[in-house]
């Protein structure tokens, strides 16, 4: 944004706005999440942090900055609006696609055996893709999903968004948001609320996670989804959090990346390209 373009949108908004305040929300938000705001997103940063500003009822940027500085919690709220949380049913359905015809055979071979399987939807927003994942996996025969899904049959699924997990529990969206899931599996999987059946999400554990964090998570998974989340990252921290995604993933696993998203030339080196942004771990 120009010099005078921030002036004039400086003279429309609610609160005083500095540049120096964008420099510390966004040092804040790269050394917590890894996420990068550059100054173009002046904006985008206005308009997110301004409801919380206004909140707590204070005049300007710079005032709130004090406020979330002494107080944890609120730190988690601008965070939280920070986030973005784009999603849809079926997103790059060809990851799902390739899942049920590579992995599931197997998996689902091992749970009618009494194996366990374990799933993770890394930064999963509000909820559809790991839904979608169960719901493509598990398919439109609700009598032998439900013996598969008395099986150690385990999603995990994560975010650091507290406000989008609540959305995903819940399990509960608009008819215009599940018009990509196809008809046979809304009938299937959805109730006439718009609610998704207990079944499945009784099968996902829902959780706070922050990727840059600790993780404690012990085992390892059979198949990881991690989509559309590291082009918000610079190129160390993709690569360190790649080496972590295939640290916990088991030989023989897939990791799914989104569509713009590419791996780092040494945690490649562990991984067989067979599709789309679909990766096949071949080396511990």
């Amino acid at each position: 944004m120009s010099a005078a373009a921030a002036m004039a949108a400086g003279s429309r908004r609610e609160f005083d706005f500095a540049p120096a305040d964008h420099q510390a929300i966004a040092k804040i938000v790269y050394d917590t999440l890894g996420i990068l705001l550059p100054e173009g997103k002046a904006q985008l940063v206005y308009g997110r942090v301004a409801p919380r500003v206004r909140a707590c009822g204070v005049a300007s940027v710079s005032e709130y900055l004090r406020i979330v500085a002494q107080d944890d919690e609120e730190r988690g709220r601008m965070l939280d609006a920070l986030t973005t949380n784009h999603t849809s049913f079926f997103r790059e359905a060809h990851h799902f696609e390739d899942f049920v015809e590579r992995m599931w055979p197997t998996l689902a071979q091992r749970l009618a055996s009494g194996g366990r399987v374990r799933l993770w939807s890394a930064a999963c927003s509000s909820g559809e893709e790991p839904y979608t994942w169960l719901m493509a996996a598990l398919g439109s025969d609700k009598n032998a999903a439900q013996r598969l899904l008395k099986g150690d049959l385990r999603l995990l699924a994560t975010d650091v968004s507290p406000s989008v997990l609540d959305t995903a529990r819940a399990g509960r969206y608009s008819a215009d948001t599940l018009r990509t899931v196809p008809a046979k599996l809304r009938a299937t999987w959805v109730d006439s609320r718009l609610t998704v059946d207990p079944l499945l999400r009784d099968a996902i554990s829902f959780r706070p996670l922050n990727l840059l964090g600790p993780w404690p998570m012990k085992g390892r998974f059979d198949a990881i989804c991690c989509r559309n989340v590291m082009i918000y990252f610079d190129e160390p921290t993709k690569a360190k959090l790649q080496g972590r995604l295939a640290d916990h993933l088991e030989t023989g696993g897939m990791l799914y990346i989104g569509h713009s998203e590419r791996l780092s030339p040494d945690v490649a080196k562990r991984f067989e390209c067979v599709g789309r942004t679909a990766y096949l771990k071949v080396r511990a």
